[in-house]
């Protein structure tokens, strides 16, 4: 995974942490192991220093380890749960300010193709009078796009000729807008209160001027009011913003408030405090502090959205890190979270560190009880230090484990939302989308032109001039809508007669040709204006063999009376469906996102691909159960995809406003997002059963005070646990240490080790890959991987291992001797150790004779000098 890990900015966690229930009570932990270790090494300071003389030191190094790690953890766990908080109220900010804009794009192509209507512009000349003919027709026009909730007729004067909001009447208006509209060639945006809505505190209108159709003069202005706090409530309810803990809010330059989620809570007209950086600060407004992020809208098409306008959420500080219903990360198999944590590097820097500070102090334990092996008979104060030291580590391990625990869980969620609600951005963008495509297709089918000229197509009495003022306003309008690849015009046989872009990709020209059959004969069977059909996603020739959707209306006599063709419209997805994709997006190096049908084949793919391949026209391997949510529910899940860990998102479609109400519309559509973490470890679930695995020792000495066992040092190859003689071990040092420097091909040599005494190289050891001897094939280096050096008859080595247990005493009566096999080369296994893990279950030890891994080693290496493929400093190694 090729990506730059977030940065958090430097927090003051004290200032937070009084409302991290969590983070409060894994410092408490953290404070009392610290004091704990500290009294530990204060008593054998002052009661048995000589005796204690060896693991002072160890001790120390412990301390100062733990001392740091406390602070990393804490500062950690509340800069990701802020992080957390402040990258979903972020998202929730962003998708407000992004949908808005988006459907406001819509509406400036709106008011520029219904001000070139012929009908509007010869009411406004005064060449027709009939204005409840144009109601009529406006009326039409707001039943397919319903965002409007008033549409109005002006003449340069102010006086209204046509208007449809019988409701709020308004005779004539003073607004300079009309004016300023008249002067312009583009349309006019404006946002403020306006005698044209009566009574409202604001206004979103769109307005155009209207051209005399035969000198092309401004005689008129046509005004669209855009339904806005309809629209707004449906965007806060899309973006959870009736949880009852934050408030979604759209604000205006001055940070005043335009709308509110809960204006009972905060109402529109109040000034609110912005924070357009994300910074983890707190704000405070009216008695009450709030996390708060702004954010400007991204811009859709070259269109920026009203000048200023911004989504904003602020939740109050007590309430947003409340415990919520579980996100799924608690809930994910061990493996995964054991796999994602050898990824934390890249994706949580701060998790990654304390993961690796634990593993130091699992180690510098492991070493203190390695380097007191021996020593636990004879001395009751140092026994007692020694036993303190077995029971504070093991409680340490345990606050690590869930501390670690607790912070990638609260990563995860917060992936985990992300990826939620990244995959509803996309289906409310994308439900959205289609609504317009519904639209446009039935409100072209009323244009007057195209109904004269297949009623004339039908008498057969067409002539050329009809059919090239028909190419002419199908090309117009794909001019102004270039969502679509093609626009044609068909009569009742399906033979095309209209195009725009008429020529194919195969060379041909698409009038002549045939519409499908099946879309044929649904568009005849169509009832009423209201209706449409949408085509199965496929390729055709229309589409240039491109897969897309084609809407189709029918065409209806000019009386109304049959219906005399259709109109196809032909959605240009291959570029719009990874625009929006790729638009949505949010971190590219690490997401992909695609659009999919029930079965999960591939309609559209983001360029971004986050380390996987998933093209267009492929199939997803994903659970059924992902792929069979209800329309409108969304989930997210972490799972390995691909051979990544990947937090995937989803969601479904279930239309807009009216849009696929009846049907007609395509099938319910999947949105997904990819997140991914990076490859798959094939050792994650034997990581898993390691740090399971804990295995207690028996008491040092019997009644009598004779010897009655042997301390070993216990590790695992694999998930398999060992012991060494813990006489023979020097210490534990991590694989990381490891030089890979060359010892003549030397069977099993990974390279050298050094060794280090008060900052001080004291020696090198040449390191073997335990692993590799024992089951026959070379073992991964981890982040878990760990070398035991050993001093075999003066010949001291490192030997690769998977990961440490510990050092306990065993009774001599749990020692057996270890079945063994015929061959030429010595048994490894010497003994078998019948143990009990902590839970009570049993556990077979294997025993590694050292003896004899020192003669497989040699005669291995004497093997390679016969060969001649050994080096002089590979027989060194070994002598």
């Amino acid at each position: 995974m090729a990506s730059t890990p977030e940065v958090i900015p430097e927090v003051d966690s004290d200032a937070f942490i009084p409302f991290m229930r969590k983070v409060a009570r894994c410092e408490d932990s953290l404070r009392e192991l610290r004091l704990t270790w500290r009294l530990i090494e204060s008593s054998a300071r002052m009661n048995c220093p000589e005796e204690a003389h060896s693991i002072l030191p160890m001790m120390a190094a412990t301390r100062e380890g733990f001392q740091r790690l406390e602070a990393d953890l804490v500062r950690s766990l509340v800069a990701e749960s802020l992080g957390e908080v402040m990258r979903e109220i972020g998202t929730q900010a962003r998708h407000v300010i992004d949908i808005l804009v988006r459907n406001l794009y819509e509406r400036t192509a709106d008011v520029g193709f219904l001000a070139t209507d012929p009908v509007l512009c010869r009411l406004a000349a005064g060449l027709d009078a009939d204005a409840d003919a144009v109601r009529a027709r406006l009326r039409q026009y707001q039943s397919k796009y319903t965002v409007y909730d008033d549409i109005l007729v002006l003449d340069p004067q102010g006086r209204v000729l046509a208007q449809i909001d019988a409701a709020a009447p308004v005779p004539e208006s003073r607004d300079p807008l009309i004016a300023q509209t008249l002067r312009s060639k583009a349309h006019v945006e404006t946002f403020r209160a306006s005698d044209l809505r009566p009574g409202r505190r604001h206004a979103l209108l769109y307005s155009q001027r209207l051209l005399h159709p035969a000198t092309g003069e401004p005689v008129g202005v046509l005004c669209l009011s855009f339904a806005l706090d309809d629209e707004l409530q449906g965007i806060f309810a899309a973006r959870g913003a009736n949880d009852g803990r934050s408030l979604v809010l759209l604000v205006d330059a001055a940070q005043q408030v335009l709308a509110s989620s809960d204006p009972l809570w905060l109402p529109p007209g109040q000034t609110v405090p912005a924070n357009h950086g994300g910074a983890p600060r707190l704000w405070t407004h009216s008695g009450r502090t709030y996390l708060v992020q702004t954010l400007s809208a991204a811009g859709y098409q070259g269109y920026p959205g009203p000048p200023g306008w911004k989504g904003q959420v602020m939740v109050p500080v007590e309430l947003a890190f409340q415990p919520r219903a579980s996100s799924g990360a608690a809930a994910l198999p061990p493996a995964v979270i054991q796999g994602l944590l050898g990824h934390a590097r890249q994706f949580c820097p701060p998790l990654h560190d304390i993961v690796t500070a634990a593993d130091t102090i699992r180690r510098v334990v492991w070493n203190g009880q390695v380097m007191t092996a021996g020593q636990r008979e004879g001395v009751q104060c140092l026994a007692a230090v020694l036993e303190q030291i077995s029971e504070t580590g093991a409680r340490t391990n345990e606050v690590f484990s869930h501390s670690i625990r607790d912070l990638c869980n609260t990563v995860l969620s917060a992936a985990l939302r992300d990826g939620e609600f990244l995959s509803q951005l996309l289906v409310d963008l994308l439900d959205r989308n289609l609504y317009e495509r519904a639209n446009d297709c039935r409100w072209w089918a009323l244009t007057p032109e195209l109904r004269t000229l297949l009623a004339d197509v039908q008498l057969d009495i067409a002539d050329a001039a009809e059919l090239l003022r028909a190419n002419a306003i199908l090309e117009q309008i794909n001019s102004l809508y270039t969502v679509y690849s093609r626009l044609v015009v068909y009569d009742t046989r399906g033979r095309i007669v209209a195009a725009s872009h008429a020529l194919l990709a195969d060379g041909s020209s698409a009038i002549g040709q045939s519409v499908d059959a099946d879309a044929l004969a649904a568009v005849l069977a169509l009832r009423g204006p209201q209706a449409y059909h949408a085509s199965p996603w496929r390729a055709s020739a229309l589409s240039d063999g491109a897969p897309t959707y084609v809407f189709h209306a029918a065409i209806r006599a000019p009386d109304g009376s049959h219906t005399v063709g259709g109109i196809g419209i032909v959605f240009n997805a291959a570029t719009e469906l990874p625009a929006m994709l790729d638009g949505a997006g949010q971190d590219g190096a690490r997401n992909c996102t695609v659009f999919t049908d029930r079965s999960g084949r591939v309609l559209a793919a983001s360029t971004a691909q986050a380390g996987l391949h998933i093209p267009a026209g492929s199939r997803l391997a994903l659970p059924a159960s992902l792929l069979q949510l209800a329309p409108g529910q969304s989930e997210a899940r972490a799972m390995e995809y691909a051979g990544h860990y990947c937090i995937v998102g989803c969601a479904v479609t279930q239309g807009y406003r009216e849009f696929r109400a009846d049907g007609h519309g395509p099938d319910a559509l999947l949105a997904l997002s990819f997140t991914s973490f990076g490859a798959v470890h094939a050792d994650a679930a034997d990581a898993v059963l390691r740090r399971a695995t804990q295995v207690p020792g028996d008491s040092g000495a019997s009644a009598s005070g004779q010897e009655s066992g042997r301390e070993m040092a216990t590790f695992f190859i694999d998930a398999r646990p060992f012991a060494l003689d813990a006489g023979c071990v020097l210490e534990a040092l991590p694989a990381s240490a490891i030089t890979p420097v060359s010892a003549g091909r030397l069977p099993y040599c990974l390279g050298t080790l050094a060794r280090h005494a008060q900052g001080q190289v004291t020696g090198y050891a040449w390191v073997f890959d335990l692993g590799h001897v024992l089951r026959g094939t070379p073992s991964a280096i981890t982040a878990q991987s760990q070398v035991i050096v050993i001093d075999a008859g003066g010949r001291r080595i490192g030997l690769l291992v998977s990961d440490l247990l510990g050092v306990q005493h065993f009774a001599a009566r749990r020692f057996a001797a270890a079945p063994q096999l015929h061959g030429t080369d010595p048994a490894l296994i010497g003994a078998i150790i019948q143990a009990q893990r902590a839970d009570g279950r049993p556990l077979l030890l294997q025993c590694l004779d050292v003896q004899a891994l020192m003669q497989l080693l040699q005669s291995s290496a004497a093997r390679q000098r016969q060969s001649g493929t050994a080096a002089p400093l590979a027989e060194a190694a070994l002598a």
